[in-house]
């Protein structure tokens, strides 16, 4: 075979060669792709750094299933955008604090890196399912006295979040209520027996009550049919006004405390303001809002690797007076100038 011919043989075989090796070559990387694609159905399609928070609620499932909006903003602007970084695992009670244990079951078994837990039974059924997984509390009434943390600048366990320091504002609540019916002596509370964080709240009223002179008609329910028993009851016995302890029970049966104080013509004092833009007549306490933006900061903390054992339990930074002036005026109210002038807020 002359070389010319031998040239012109191993051109022809060469690329068969070539071409056999970039089939195989691309048949692996077929197998690596689908392989991958397997485990990203498996693994539901996220990305293997993608957080998980739960979130264990009291109340009512919201109608678009989300979680708080302010948090997840100030998550977003923190750096951890939903479902590119974070993918929020989120349980409702519905009101009924019987579900909650198995409700912060299903969250610890779901492999979450933390439970952002909202309201006092939350926050404890939270700590039975897990003494290891992040749990952030937010209204879950005075830390401290129900032993969800041992202190608030050292929370030790898996517990930390923002704290509500009953002793403070329910004196000051009082005062709000005296300042706006100077005759009032009698006044009637009504909130949930079976939350231990509403029920120290009550007990706070009660001596703050007694250092004011004035004498406290206690109205505990643990469930709505509670409702209608404890409310004619106060028809009989007409209390000067009225404080409502809120949590998710109370909230969700808030507008039934509503009508009753309109018709029966009690002034009233709430903890929220969403209470009074639905009617109520004069609220005194934090921004849920600007506790949600809290609540974020601590879980970018974890996230980020603090422990909750060494991040201490903060306090809202700044308590907000909103008065009802419609409401006012159909009670028949004369408000003191002083106090409107302190109102941070005065609904028409």
């Amino acid at each position: 075979m002359s070389c010319k011919d031998f040239a012109k043989q191993r051109r022809q075989i060469e690329p068969i060669r070539y071409k056999g090796l970039v089939m195989k070559r691309r048949a692996f990387i077929g197998v690596i792709a689908t392989s991958l694609i397997v485990v990203a159905r498996l693994s539901g399609g996220q990305p293997r750094n993608l957080r998980r928070i739960g979130y264990l609620g009291n109340g009512v499932r919201p109608p678009d299933g989300a979680v708080p909006a302010a948090l997840r903003d100030r998550l977003r602007v923190l750096g951890f955008t939903d479902g590119k970084d974070i993918v929020y695992e989120a349980r409702w009670a519905g009101g009924r604090n019987e579900r909650l244990r198995d409700l912060a079951g299903e969250l610890v078994s779901s492999n979450v890196d933390l439970i952002i837990a909202f309201g006092g039974p939350a926050a404890e059924a939270a700590k039975q399912a897990s003494a290891t997984v992040p749990i952030i509390a937010m209204n879950a009434g005075d830390m401290v006295e129900t032993g969800l943390v041992s202190t608030l600048a050292r929370p030790g366990g898996n517990v930390t979040g923002v704290n509500d320091p009953a002793a403070v504002l329910s004196g000051k609540r009082l005062e709000l209520l005296k300042e706006m019916v100077p005759a009032a002596t009698r006044v009637a509370v009504i909130w949930n027996a079976d939350n231990r964080a509403m029920t120290l709240r009550y007990r706070e009223i009660e001596r703050a009550a007694k250092g004011m002179g004035m004498s406290v008609e206690p109205f505990g329910v643990r469930e709505p049919d509670d409702f209608g028993p404890a409310l004619a009851s106060m028809k009989r016995e007409h209390p000067d006004a009225l404080m409502m302890v809120t949590d998710a029970l109370t909230n969700l049966n808030r507008q039934r405390v509503l009508d009753f104080v309109s018709s029966e013509q009690i002034p009233a004092i709430y903890e929220f303001d969403n209470v009074v833009q639905a009617g109520g007549l004069i609220s005194y306490g934090s921004d849920q809002d600007d506790i949600l933006r809290l609540v974020a900061d601590y879980v970018a903390k974890v996230l980020k690797g603090a422990k909750p054992s060494e991040l201490p339990v903060e306090q809202p930074n700044r308590y907000f007076l909103v008065v009802n002036l419609k409401t006012a005026k159909a009670l028949g109210l004369t408000l003191p100038q002083s106090l409107l002038l302190r109102a941070d807020a005065l609904l028409q």
